[in-house]
């Protein structure tokens, strides 16, 4: 699944660098923390190499 902001993808990577052990889990924060629980590696891999060309920071919601 493609993120939809620069946001979702930035956390999504967060969340693939705690489940690989690249930092601590404890360092997460809000959408981070509960991507990195309920999403797999290669479903945080796949959001996090979205290009961010084109999307916008935040996604709002209409």
């Amino acid at each position: 699944m493609p993120a939809k902001s620069g946001a979702q993808q930035k956390a999504a990577g967060a969340a693939l660098a705690a489940k690989r052990g690249d930092i601590k889990k404890s360092e997460l924060r809000g959408a981070s923390r509960s991507m990195e629980k309920s999403m797999s590696e290669s479903e945080l891999e796949k959001m996090a190499s979205t290009k961010r060309k084109g999307k916008p920071e935040h996604k709002t919601e209409h």
